[in-house]
């Protein structure tokens, strides 16, 4: 005859020793393993925006920025015949370095509006579209860009120097743009648009009065960051016999072979450019907060 075994319910810990003992067998556990929240690394080609609340992003941001005016003022002042004559030459190439990246910041916005609304669209062939759209750009170096739209199509369709350089960056960044705004347009909540809905409002009012303004709150950092890294890659566009400046820059040196002093002069200037775009960009993603 089998009897019936009873299972005894497990025995309690009496002791603080014997706590001790089963919480050191659970925390030497190797498959025991706990959550943790993923660290988020963000990353930037343009300068960090400083803003007030952080201290170490201003007092870096003014240290680099007043040594960078310091060492160009020093060098023009105390050897005024080599440093104050590349200075004078040089800046000349502000106004076309500019012109360039202020109309390809406009054409690149104007884009990544387009493709961040596609990419979020539910169509799915407007979807694919702009998808490969930004993964073929992304895929090709901007140079590369530049010489196929100035040289390669330049001998079938004539086009200006300015004109190519504006319409290449405007189609590189565009690409960059269009992820930043479809990322915008993708972290406002839902339930916005359920708002919207309910009160009646159609599909384009609801974009253009509830979630456009709050995705320009949302991405205005990144799209300052691209106007800087713009602003850069500019310099690139020397290659179409543009006067910018890096462009003046190696023309001087062709004239005189002050290779170092002249590229330092032109790393200065770029450097004081960016600094000072960067502060105006914190300036106005703070006041934009200010004011809701």
């Amino acid at each position: 005859m089998v009897k019936d075994t009873i299972k005894q319910p497990p025995t309690l810990p009496k002791t603080e020793g014997e706590l001790m003992e089963i919480r050191n067998k659970v925390v030497s556990n190797p498959f025991h393993t706990t959550k943790k929240e993923p660290t988020v690394i963000s990353m930037t080609d343009g300068v960090l925006i400083p803003k007030k609340g952080n201290k170490h992003l201003v007092t870096s941001w003014r240290l680099t920025f007043f040594g960078a005016v310091v060492v160009l003022v020093c060098l023009c002042v105390f050897d005024p015949d080599t440093y104050w004559k590349i200075f004078k030459y040089t800046i000349t190439g502000i106004p076309t370095t500019f012109e360039c990246t202020i109309f390809a910041i406009l054409g690149a916005v104007l884009i990544g509006t387009i493709t961040g609304v596609g990419s979020s669209s539910k169509n799915r062939v407007v979807n694919q579209i702009c998808g490969i759209y930004v993964e073929l750009i992304r895929g090709i170096p901007l140079l590369v860009q530049l010489m196929f739209l100035y040289y390669a199509l330049g001998s079938l369709i004539h086009i200006e120097g300015i004109v190519a350089a504006i319409i290449a960056l405007s189609i590189c960044f565009g690409a960059y743009m269009g992820e930043i705004i479809r990322a915008g347009i993708q972290s406002i909540p839902k339930g916005q648009v359920e708002a919207a809905t309910a009160l009646g409002l159609s599909k384009s009012q609801t974009f253009f009065s509830v979630i456009l303004p709050q995705t320009i709150k949302v991405v205005l950092p990144a799209i300052g960051n691209e106007f800087i890294s713009m602003l850069k890659d500019s310099s690139l566009v020397s290659i179409l016999a543009l006067s910018d400046i890096l462009k003046r820059g190696r023309e001087y040196i062709s004239r005189t072979f002050l290779s170092l002093q002249t590229m330092l002069v032109v790393a200065l200037i770029y450097l004081i450019l960016t600094l000072i775009l960067s502060r105006l960009v914190g300036f106005m993603e703070e006041r934009l907060h200010k004011n809701g």
